[in-house]
């Protein structure tokens, strides 16, 4: 008895779904990465003394910042001394995270400034305020989240395969001796930029999302599904750098959609989830350069 063919394609089909859904989905480790991020940073001296008054001391630990952010590849685009704290406009990779940042450029500016005056170390206090800032400001971000569906030409569709997610009650996020308001504009593509994403498997995936993110500590305040890529505006935790945040979530959504979703792969024609790159951007209240026109107002 012959199959007829369209029986056959259909039990080929779940042949393949069920090798997809036993697999274990290789986990990405590495990312090409486009990129701009960048961070205002503040910390102060120990119980508030006043140990930059001086030109020479001004000097001194000024050029032991900036030989510290060459040596571990922090690109410091600006900078400002008062006498006990001093404030950073820097620019970082995706695979930094702020907590260990602030700790490299602390501990060794510390230790050489100390050693510069014969000072008993630490210089610096407990703690940091850590902000992120942008090319534009996050009210831009978020609208052009908002607008996804325009640009890409689905929402003159009865049904726009766009799904769309904004946070009702923002989850805070909190860290000891540290001030910090951590945002990123996040973009990941579907592999070779096939249309795996329906309206509501996109709402499935956010909402998965939401829980892994719960679960590990970061927060998820917007987002937008089209078919072949994904918009998020994430909070991170000091602690936590963008390329970790990333991966998380690249890992965790692949296998969650090979054991959940493995048909919506093979109608892809995948066998992975994602393109092994990504896009992430900072922004705040605030853009770059309007706190570096903030520094450099206060410079004199």
């Amino acid at each position: 008895m012959q199959i007829p063919e369209v029986l056959s394609w259909t039990v080929a089909q779940d042949a393949v779904v069920l090798y997809i859904s036993s697999v274990y989905l290789e986990p990405l480790t590495e990312l090409a990465w486009a990129y701009r991020l960048h961070y205002y940073i503040c910390f102060r001296t120990r119980w508030r003394r006043s140990q930059f008054e001086s030109g020479d001391r001004t000097a001194s630990l000024e050029r032991h910042l900036a030989a510290v952010c060459e040596n571990h590849s922090y690109h410091l685009l600006k900078h400002k001394t008062y006498p006990d704290h001093i404030r950073c406009l820097i620019s970082l990779r995706p695979d930094h995270s702020i907590s260990k940042v602030v700790n490299t450029l602390k501990s060794n500016v510390s230790r050489q400034f100390s050693a510069d005056f014969g000072l008993t170390p630490p210089l610096w206090a407990t703690g940091h305020l850590a902000r992120s800032i942008g090319r534009v400001n996050i009210q831009v971000v978020k609208q052009y989240l908002l607008d996804q569906a325009e640009h890409h030409g689905y929402a003159s569709r009865v049904n726009p395969p766009v799904f769309k997610y904004r946070a009702s009650n923002p989850l805070p996020l909190t860290a000891k001796h540290a001030v910090f308001d951590l945002t990123h504009h996040l973009v990941l593509a579907t592999r070779y930029r096939r249309g795996v994403f329906s309206r509501t498997l996109g709402g499935d995936l956010i909402e998965y999302w939401l829980r892994v993110a719960s679960t590990r500590g970061f927060a998820i305040d917007q987002a937008t599904v089209l078919p072949d890529h994904v918009h998020l505006l994430l909070r991170l935790t000091s602690k936590m750098s963008i390329e970790q945040c990333t991966l998380c979530l690249m890992n965790n959504s692949q296998h969650w959609m090979g054991t959940r979703h493995g048909r919506a792969l093979v109608l892809a024609g995948i066998d992975q989830l994602w393109q092994p790159s990504a896009y992430a951007g900072t922004c705040g209240k605030v853009t770059t350069a309007q706190v570096k026109a903030f520094l450099s107002l206060n410079a004199g």
